[in-house]
């Protein structure tokens, strides 16, 4: 298992480096949408309207953050659980989205369109919101507003650890045998 730091946005050479168990440190814009948010964003596509962020070489973060403190650009910002874009997630990745950040399985289809597509699934710590949030240093609702905590959200990242999951060549951190020992498989 190796590390990289990356700098988004992400490109084929990016990803085809990466294999399940590596260790990455993102930098540079990514987006955050769940699954209210991911509906808007279908509707927009089927109306043939533009998206209010370029999804080639994206990031897409599922997070609905806390509140922003003061002084801070964000409150906790940890992952949400994953397979509730999994109906979304295919079409978005053949229009260019080189990874999604989260936590939990995906689905054979959303695997399989990681494969076609040149894109990862990276995992992002659950319940470490805050530590994670540390991480961002700005963030800025692009869309949805009317979301709240679910708005599309631009945020800036700087180190921002995560977790290869799923690769472009079919590999899956939770079907490694080791993992279900610890309980990391579930």
């Amino acid at each position: 298992m190796a590390e990289y730091h990356l700098t988004t946005p992400l490109t084929d050479n990016d990803i085809l480096q990466l294999r399940a168990g590596d260790v990455v440190f993102l930098n540079g814009i990514i987006y955050t949408a769940r699954d209210a948010a991911h509906k808007k964003l279908m509707a927009l596509l089927d109306r043939g309207e533009e998206l209010p962020f370029e999804l080639e070489g994206c990031v897409i973060y599922y997070v609905g953050p806390s509140p922003a403190p003061e002084g801070r650009p964000i409150g906790a910002a940890g992952p949400t659980t994953s397979y509730r874009m999994d109906s979304f997630a295919p079409r978005l990745h053949a229009l260019g989205q080189k990874a999604s950040i989260g936590k939990g399985k995906r689905s054979p289809a959303v695997k399989a369109a990681l494969q076609e597509n040149k894109a990862v699934y990276f995992g992002a710590t659950g319940g470490a919101g805050a530590l994670l949030s540390e991480c961002i240093v700005a963030a800025e609702v692009i869309a949805f507003d009317e979301l709240g905590p679910e708005a599309v959200r631009r945020l800036t990242v700087k180190d921002f650890p995560v977790l290869v999951i799923n690769d472009s060549f079919g590999g899956d951190l939770y079907a490694q045998p080791d993992l279900s020992a610890v309980g990391l498989d579930k």
